[in-house]
């Protein structure tokens, strides 16, 4: 019975990753036919070549990898600094407060000073506005990685007389490094799947690849959104294939020393 259900588990888990790939190569796809009529690269092409899809697909690429790393290193910086500041409490409610209200709420909250600062309807608007939304989160995520032990090897570098540019090089960076790879894909995942504020934001005219699948949808057009869902769907799974390869790699050099 447990095998069965884990099974089955196993089955609904693994089923999105094997449906939108094959609805986005079927020719027709009918209830309540359970396999499509045929195979083909047609929707591929079309949607690379009028659809836009490739440019979509380079943007969401574009835009979240700058605000990964951007959010990544911004936090990591200001978290050390509120990890050991009196206000450390008050400073964590404020990276809270965007993730009180939903996305597109929260879009609408800083839309009116985007257009005051012609910075709606860019791609500059877009990044910042996604920087706003991923930044908090990379402070939460890194505050308790700041520890009394960490804090208290960087005190002990400053000690023996070490500069600020030595720790960080020497002691916190190294000593950092898995922690940094965890946010830096994390923050990736949560700018590449961002749609609310991307919509709100680039007003239609950055066309990421979450947008482009919401566009599909709406057009009641299921083949080219399984396409863009497809696309939204592997490379993360490629970031956690890669993370499961550098885990598996820093343990086997550990477990040989």
């Amino acid at each position: 019975m447990k095998k069965t259900a884990f099974a089955g588990l196993i089955l609904l888990l693994v089923l999105p990753f094997a449906y939108l790939p094959l609805l986005a190569l079927a020719t027709q796809w009918r209830f309540p036919r359970l396999l499509p009529e045929g195979l083909s690269l047609e929707h591929w092409q079309l949607a690379w070549r009028i659809g836009g899809m490739a440019d979509s697909l380079i943007l969401s690429v574009v835009c979240a990898a700058l605000v990964a790393l951007s959010s990544t290193a911004l936090g990591f910086r200001i978290a050390h600094m509120i990890a050991g500041h009196r206000l450390r409490r008050l400073l964590l409610a404020v990276a809270y407060l965007p993730y009180a209200f939903s996305p597109v709420i929260y879009s609408f909250c800083l839309q009116f000073f985007f257009l005051k600062t012609n910075l709606a309807g860019t791609l500059a608007g877009v990044l910042l506005g996604q920087f706003l939304i991923v930044f908090p989160f990379s402070v939460i995520l890194f505050v308790n990685h700041w520890t009394p032990r960490l804090q208290h090897m960087e005190a002990l570098v400053y000690t023996l007389g070490g500069s600020p540019w030595a720790a960080w090089r020497r002691v916190l960076l190294p000593v950092s490094r898995p922690a940094l790879l965890n946010g830096l894909f994390q923050t990736f995942l949560l700018a590449w799947f961002e749609y609310g504020l991307t919509t709100v934001i680039g007003q239609g005219r950055v066309a990421t690849l979450p947008v482009r699948v919401y566009q599909y949808v709406g057009e009641a057009n299921p083949y080219f959104a399984a396409l863009g869902s497809t696309l939204l769907i592997w490379p993360p799974l490629l970031l956690l294939w890669l993370n499961y390869r550098y885990q598996n790699l820093k343990y086997a050099a550990v477990a040989n020393r």
